[in-house]
């Protein structure tokens, strides 16, 4: 993620007071436990639980018993209507197939419910009803899954979740510290506008867990930057057409200048073009750097002002994906929620990111970093009996510009 000098120090006692929060469940004896567990993790990865918002506890599935070769794989999407979404399902749909060409699942099954919280629990519970071997999602909601989940633990199916955690100790949740990136981001408003000016926040769906958390990091980094000041906050529900509505009506009533974008999603191209088309200056934009975005910086480098991050779809099947594997073999993971590092994208760094395939339209063209952000060695320490994941290697990935 995007780091100042010292900002992980600070966060850690703004956002939460101080440490990590252990969850209530884990109980006193076994809250010793996870935190020595994170005490000796990698410190790339004991630096993602700093000040993270979500209950940090043991993992339910640390002595789950491996079932039994093929498996049937079950994903619950909680919303299909981007191409962010699309390019999770894509990708997680490509290397399931990878297990099915080797014979260790038998079938993938899909389940969209298009942001219907209440339908999301009810596909899962039909996903128990047909015996799946394992459900990965992208909740919904942090807590209405939460008896479903329970359900799904109670037929000894894992949940697995991505883009978002569940509060449920049932759950594997494979996540990011959202809040350290909310943080970071408008931390970095603040140094690239000499810490005063206003910032209009472009936010996802209304009510998603990642939302929350990375609200509550702005807020925090808001605190410790009192000239920055919030000109407005509009939902942008992570879609393009939506974001740019909103960032224009925004605009149009908001005469003073606007120095600075915070956006917690993928489209800080069609910010930048209604920043544009209103005859406004180019603004600081953070968020997920896409496609689309890079070749609009190619194509008009003086309107496209950048820092950010890579939370890619196809980094967040990967992993999701690479959790559940080893899960399914019986690894044991140690904890209820695996913190992933976000890669870092800064604006002088544009160039290395940039594919001759991408131009303003690319909306489904996401980068892929060079390197893999999360190498088997470093997910290992995750697990206690840690293995190869069976299916996966980083140099199968397809690039950017495989089959534009």
């Amino acid at each position: 993620m995007t780091k100042t000098k010292n900002s992980r120090r600070v966060f850690a006692g703004a956002a939460l007071t101080a440490g990590i929060a252990v969850a209530a469940f884990a109980g006193a004896a076994r809250a010793e436990d996870v935190s020595a567990t994170i005490a000796g993790l990698p410190t790339e990865l004991k630096a993602q639980y700093e000040g993270a918002p979500q209950k940090i506890g043991p993992s339910a599935w640390d002595k789950f018993t491996p079932p039994a070769k093929p498996w049937k794989w079950c994903h619950s999407e909680s919303y299909q209507g981007n191409p962010w979404r699309v390019a999770v399902t894509n990708e997680l749909k490509r290397l399931v197939e990878g297990l099915k060409a080797q014979g260790l699942v038998s079938s993938f099954e899909i389940a969209d419910s298009n942001n219907d919280t209440s339908q999301q629990i009810n596909q899962i519970r039909a996903f128990i009803d047909k015996k799946c071997t394992i459900i990965t999602s992208i909740p919904g909601s942090a807590t209405a899954l939460d008896d479903a989940v329970k359900a799904a633990y109670d037929a000894g199916i894992p949940f697995v979740t991505a883009a978002g955690s569940v509060t449920s100790p049932y759950a594997i949740n494979v996540d990011s510290n959202y809040s350290r990136w909310g943080f970071d981001m408008m931390t970095a408003i603040g140094k690239a506008l000499d810490g005063k000016g206003n910032v209009l926040m472009v936010e996802g769906i209304a009510g998603h867990p990642i939302v929350a958390q990375e609200r509550q990091g702005a807020d925090a980094a808001l605190k410790q930057n009192p000239g920055l000041k919030i000109a407005r906050t509009v939902n942008g529900n992570w879609t393009a057409n939506v974001t740019k509505t909103v960032v224009l009506q925004a605009i149009a009533t908001n005469p003073a200048p606007i120095g600075a974008v915070w956006t917690t999603g993928s489209e800080s191209r069609v910010v930048a073009e209604a920043f544009a088309e209103a005859g406004r200056p180019a603004p600081i934009i953070t968020g997920s750097i896409t496609g689309d975005a890079l070749g609009y910086w190619h194509e008009h480098p003086d309107r496209f002002r950048f820092e950010g991050n890579a939370v890619l779809p196809g980094w967040t099947a990967e992993t999701l994906f690479r959790v559940g594997v080893r899960t399914l073999e019986g690894q044991q993971p140690k904890l209820n929620t695996l913190m992933i590092p976000i890669p870092a994208v800064h604006g002088a760094d544009l160039d290395t990111w940039y594919q001759p395939c991408m131009t303003p339209a690319s909306v489904s063209v996401f980068p892929v970093p060079p390197t893999d952000p999360m190498p088997e060695t470093l997910l290992d320490a995750y697990f206690a009996k840690p293995a190869p994941t069976p299916g996966w290697n980083y140099a199968d990935v397809p690039k950017a510009c495989a089959g534009q």
